[in-house]
């Protein structure tokens, strides 16, 4: 009665599938260690699988596609385009010089060493260095001037702006404007032209300075407009700055070349199902140049600006929203919308990049979000799950990558599971049922329950990723966890190793030519190291649910390898020295060969199944 007890209670403990929190755990953990290794820094556990099921990331330009190392190559100073040291008119040159150096958050500074450096983001530093290369000195050009007021770049302005008391009697006021070019130009009433005079920007004027910005736009440069405009009538640091009323000094492009590997990384998303998005604060044409340039912008997708995605109708936007590849002009209230909709109305899993404070709800909004290690802020960075420590968007797919095999890794671990599972279970229960008598024991299936949990989770759960994970189509939201592939596997497996137990049950003592009265001890003995071989080649099988080729990589991962060599060397432990204890006995070389090729036969049968279309 106790025995019955004892294997009543070890069925249940079998058919709880306490493994699976630690397969879990096991692989997730496994993964945030190896991600660390490959400059991503998981803040939420969970989050490693989840971006193995995106379905759409989108991505800032600035230093995440791009290098973040601006220069300025270009400039339209005086209405007319020049290299970056060509010779300015000396009034022109010094207004220049007076916008670069007072109307900027960056500084520069002289090292220990006696080496000029600059700080500041790397769109200011460009223009500092600009300023520099024309001869001009930051310190000089400050203390000619007493800065009254800085306001600093707003992301829905698009836009900086300073006010200078300018020397000399009568305290006269001087603003200054940088930003997109489009929107100071739009707020510039005059212009220098090429004699250094100041003349009214009229139609031809404004013609010629938008087609060099869609010129620079063009060539993938960022644009910048510099503007300013004489204060009349005094200024207090409380007021506001002017935003209308300017004389345009000139424009400056950018050149912020784009990422090594960026391109690669891009077909590789497009090759896994992963849709790439770019949303930037960027001109259109910038953005789409760069975008093109990366592999993002197709024939059919398309580029936006982010007031005219505003202004459009719910209706609008379902046809819309598909087709959007570049978002250009976009403030973090549309990358907010943008994503929103993407998860709530297409169902699709989101990753979003952010590096500023603004981009704090889209990273929330986001199923999973990226934030930058390098350009981002601590509260983009706590709002994210996962920092990318290189600010790099190789990292991402990567990252991607890590997450698909997360989710595979568990389903292999199911799957090894439950056909664990289902063979153990239903021999012994229709055995008890039919012979009155269970062919494992309590003890043996509490060892299979080691093999099934323990072992199998810390062998199957700590597969590397390989390159194929990449051209599958992803899970998105609703993909089913048990798929087709696995039910085929797991029933044609459990199928075989419950036939051959059933063999061995009913014809194992004529097979074997066992007589005595130690033959059904010997018979059972065959029966669990039979089983148990059944599930350590079983195991190796449960590397690859699709593919044939099992032993593919086997090597590199010393783990399982090491799994499978401590399984099979505790199996031989307790066959041939825990006898008592495990209620089995010694058996002979031929006894132990048919075990082990009964075993290995689920892998060619295996290999068969993964042939059959489901």
């Amino acid at each position: 009665m106790l025995e019955y007890f004892a294997i009543a209670v070890t069925i249940v403990v079998v058919a709880v599938p306490e493994g699976l929190p630690l397969a879990v755990t096991l692989s997730l953990a496994f993964a945030m260690k190896k991600m660390m290794n490959d400059k991503a820094l998981v803040r939420h556990l969970a989050a490693c699988e989840t971006m193995g099921s995106a379905t759409t990331i989108c991505s800032d330009k600035t230093g995440t596609l791009t290098t973040n190392h601006m220069t300025v190559v270009k400039s339209c100073i005086c209405m007319s385009v020049h290299e970056v040291k060509s010779e300015l008119h000396d009034s022109a040159l010094k207004l220049l010089l007076q916008s670069i150096f007072n109307n900027t958050g960056g500084e520069v500074v002289m090292s220990k060493e006696g080496k000029r450096e600059i700080l500041g983001t790397p769109t200011e530093a460009a223009i500092l260095e600009f300023g520099l290369s024309l001869g001009g000195e930051f310190q000089a050009e400050r203390e000619a001037v007493k800065l009254v007021k800085l306001e600093p770049f707003n992301s829905t302005k698009k836009r900086m702006g300073a006010i200078v008391e300018l020397p000399g009697e009568g305290g006269r006021m001087r603003a200054h404007s940088k930003g997109a070019s489009e929107i100071v130009l739009a707020s510039c009433e005059k212009v220098i032209n090429a004699k250094g005079e100041i003349v009214a920007l009229d139609d031809s004027s404004v013609k010629f300075l938008q087609a060099t910005i869609d010129q620079f736009a063009g060539e993938a440069l960022r644009t910048l407009c510099l503007a300013y405009k004489e204060v009349q009538g005094g200024f207090s640091p409380n007021d506001a700055i002017p935003e209308s009323g300017y004389t345009c000094i000139g424009i400056v492009g950018i050149k912020d070349p784009v990422r090594p590997g960026v391109k690669e990384s891009v077909a590789v998303c497009h090759a896994a199902g992963i849709a790439v998005r770019m949303v930037t604060g960027d001109n259109i044409n910038t953005a789409k140049a760069i975008a093109r340039e990366c592999g993002i912008l197709t024939s059919d997708g398309i580029a936006i600006e982010g007031p005219v995605f505003r202004e459009k109708s719910q209706a609008e936007l379902l046809e819309l929203i598909p087709k959007i590849q570049v978002m250009a002009r976009s403030s973090p209230l549309d990358k907010h919308t943008l994503v929103k909709h993407l998860r709530t109305t297409f169902d699709d899993v989101v990753a979003v990049t952010g590096d500023g404070t603004n981009d704090a709800p889209a990273l929330h909004e986001a199923d999973i979000g990226l934030a930058m290690g390098i350009a981002g802020t601590e509260v983009a960075k706590e709002s994210a799950d996962v920092i990318i420590l290189d600010d790099n968007f190789s990292t991402i797919v990567t990252v991607a990558k890590w997450g698909r095999s997360v989710y595979i890794n568990i389903q292999k671990f199911v799957q090894f599971q439950l056909t664990v599972n289902v063979v153990a279970l239903v021999v012994n229960f229709s055995s008890a049922c039919m012979t009155g008598s269970a062919p494992l024991t309590a003890v043996q299936l509490l060892w299979v329950n080691m093999i099934m949990d323990t072992l199998g989770a810390l062998a199957l759960a700590t597969e590397p990723p390989n390159n194929e994970l990449m051209k599958r189509a992803p899970v998105g939201r609703k993909g089913h966890f048990i798929t087709n592939v696995m039910w085929r596997n797991i029933l044609g497996q459990s199928f075989y190793q419950f036939l051959i137990i059933w063999k061995l049950q009913a014809s194992g003592k004529l097979m074997f030519e066992l007589e005595g009265p130690n033959s059904d001890l010997v018979l059972n003995t065959i029966i669990f190291n039979s089983f148990v071989f059944c599930q350590v080649f079983n195991e190796i099988s449960s590397r690859e649910m699709e593919s044939i080729n099992v032993f593919r990589g086997i090597m590199n991962n010393y783990v399982f390898v090491m799994v499978l060599g401590a399984t099979v060397a505790f199996q031989i432990i307790i066959i041939e020295l825990l006898g008592t204890f495990a209620n089995t006995t010694h058996l002979t070389s031929h006894q132990w060969g048919a075990s082990v090729l009964i075993g290995f036969i689920g892998m060619p049968i295996a290999a068969i199944l993964k042939m059959v279309p489901v």
